[in-house]
């Protein structure tokens, strides 16, 4: 899947996968080494993350039921817990540091494609 910010007209991942099943949502990320540019994951439904046993940093966008952007967090290291956000539907998890790149801020609007 691709994701756009529709916002700005810039591309966040080209190759998006999604975790909407139970078991697919608790693995997420543990299995990868790292995340390429273009790559992500989205969660749904999620209103909160943690990365413990990650290997790697990443940037994570809590998104409403409007694709709306709610929250934004840069590089949430390993081993942490973000707070929960109510509003949020679902949980773009991006390599660290995209989101800095493409200017992508609560209030934008994603596509998904």
């Amino acid at each position: 899947m691709k994701i756009i910010n529709q916002s700005n007209n810039t591309s966040l991942a080209s190759d998006a996968l999604i975790a909407d099943k139970p078991l697919a949502r608790v693995i997420g990320l543990l299995n990868k080494r790292r995340l390429l540019p273009g790559e992500g994951l989205v969660i749904r439904p999620c209103n909160s993350v943690h990365t413990f046993f990650m290997r790697f940093p990443i940037d994570i966008a809590f998104v409403d039921k409007q694709n709306k952007v709610v929250k934004i967090i840069h590089s949430l290291p390993p081993f942490r817990i973000s707070a929960v956000y109510f509003s949020s539907f679902l949980v773009v998890e991006l390599p660290a540091g995209i989101l800095a790149k493409t200017n992508t801020r609560a209030g934008d609007t994603l596509v998904f494609i």
